[in-house]
């Protein structure tokens, strides 16, 4: 089935609790999986404004992620330290690895990654740099107490 992108659903901002929803309220995520009905895996748009990040610096316990840089340039932040992706190159991170990962536009042009993931309901991401864990409930803090619901 041929996807309509201008009729994809799309989101922009975040949904992490403040404030460490601001370095990514301007992205954009178009969600091309979402579009054809699919179930098991995500497949995404997502448009980096500069100055703008993916999320905050995160792993999957049971997810796992590919990223493919089609336009612009991205900064990959990881344990390892940083790595500049350009159009063309592409990234992957498996599940259980405890090595957190983001992408940051530090440039002057909007990027344009291709993100596909695996979606997995019982799925928790930790976020290594900041007080935060996402669980199939919502957000917590790394003791377990859940943030508000956001308004």
């Amino acid at each position: 089935m041929k996807i309509d992108i201008d009729k994809a659903p799309t989101w922009v901002g975040s949904g992490y609790p403040a404030p460490f929803d601001a370095p990514c309220l301007d992205r954009k995520r178009v969600r091309l999986g979402a579009a054809a009905g699919l179930s098991q895996f995500g497949v995404n748009l997502l448009h980096l404004q500069p100055g703008t990040w993916s999320s905050q610096r995160h792993w999957h316990s049971r997810e796992d992620e590919f990223v493919y840089v089609l336009a612009g340039e991205v900064v990959l932040v990881t344990n390892a330290g940083e790595t500049v992706l350009r159009a063309g190159d592409c990234a992957g991170f498996p599940h259980g690895v405890a090595d957190g990962h983001q992408l940051q536009n530090r440039g002057t042009e909007v990027a344009v990654v291709l993100e596909v993931g695996t979606d997995d309901k019982q799925d928790v991401a930790e976020y290594p740099d900041v007080d935060l864990r996402a669980t199939p409930d919502g957000y917590v803090h790394r003791d377990g107490t859940p943030y508000p619901p956001r308004k």
